[in-house]
């Protein structure tokens, strides 16, 4: 259908608009009471793979919220499964690897990505969701250091020992892997793009682990890859991190038409700091557990510290917690549509 509301599209451009589009990272999980009952009678997998309950699921922030972006519903660790790798998404701990990378073999093992065979059920997702969706529609994919942390490691880190103890140690081998993982998820995103995803969002989480100058060594230059192989698709492109205020110099210079911003990031900062690109962000999720005096507060803050600057999307520092109250989330969506009132 033909978009109605087009205000993400024209900040990521770094156009004027009336307010700040609004939304929401993790906008549609386990806070909302529509989202549990479908997890009584799917698990998350179940749910990715069947495209009409995936679009369901990615439709109701929308219809809930009033949020001015759908992001397509699924996890950063799906299309691993098309390049081999033996995964189980663990409640409460997210995905475990069976077979970690940590040897020139295992890295070898890792099949180039089919998007059109390998997730094809992605693809019908967002087929599905463009002749339903009043807004744009996000697709999105974990960056290359955050997919090779999850494959090093085996599951969540803290402190990314194997990670860190491959690049330094292995540097070939992990560039080779960098390579792999670049070329896999350009191929997932393009293809999104040509499915009918509005706009891209490239998922770094955990590379704030990483000092600038092992940013600029072992990552850079592949998320300059990255957004190069993007560029054809033509749709606007949002950089993200957490932890990466050390990095935001570099992360500009990798690539991306918007920087996401996490919430230890002071907003005035940045955008000094970035000049004309557009930013997006950064209100501390946790705010979503405080009464709405102190909601109120803290989104206005975040919007004086903007200072009405063009090429602003309002979202969170990271995603919604499970713990957040609906009701304080549908009421940032209110404080923003204020605005322009």
């Amino acid at each position: 259908m033909d978009l109605v509301n087009d205000l993400i599209l024209r900040a990521a451009r770094g156009e004027p608009t009336p307010r700040p589009p609004v939304w929401f990272m993790r906008q549609a999980g386990r806070y909302q009471k529509a989202y549990r009952k479908l997890r009584e009678r799917y698990t998350l997998p179940e749910i990715v793979q069947n495209p009409e309950v995936c679009a369901e699921v990615t439709l109701l922030p929308v219809k809930a919220l009033g949020v001015d972006a759908a992001i397509l519903f699924a996890d950063i660790t799906t299309p691993l499964y098309g390049m081999g790798v033996d995964l189980s998404l663990v409640e409460n701990k997210g995905p475990v690897i069976h077979n970690p990378v940590r040897d020139e073999k295992g890295v070898e093992a890792l099949k180039p990505l089919v998007p059109e065979e390998a997730v094809p059920f992605v693809l019908e997702t967002i087929r599905i969701l463009k002749r339903e969706l009043p807004v744009p529609l996000i697709g999105f994919a974990g960056a290359p250091f955050t997919l090779a942390s999850y494959l090093v490691e085996g599951g969540p880190s803290r402190r990314f020992l194997r990670v860190k103890a491959l690049m330094y140690g292995e540097e070939a081998l992990w560039h080779r892997l960098m390579e792999k993982l670049t070329e896999a998820m350009a191929r997932y995103l393009r293809a999104q793009a040509e499915a009918g995803a509005d706009l891209l969002q490239v998922f770094d989480s955990w590379v704030g682990a990483l000092s600038p100058a092992d940013y600029r060594r072992y990552v850079k230059p592949h998320m300059e890859r990255l957004f190069q192989k993007l560029r054809p698709a033509g749709v606007p492109v949002i950089h993200f991190g957490v932890g990466t205020m050390g990095l935001l110099e570099d992360m500009k210079e990798a690539g991306g038409d918007v920087l996401g911003l996490d919430h230890h990031t002071p907003l005035p900062w940045a955008r000094a700091l970035l000049g004309a690109t557009p930013v997006q962000g950064n209100l501390d999720p946790a705010v979503l557990l405080a009464p709405k005096g102190v909601i109120r507060r803290e989104v206005q803050r975040i919007l004086e510290e903007n200072g009405g600057k063009s090429g602003h999307i309002f979202n969170l520092g990271h995603g919604i917690v499970p713990e957040t109250p609906e009701e304080n989330v549908r009421y940032v969506v209110e404080l923003i549509q204020e605005v322009a009132a």
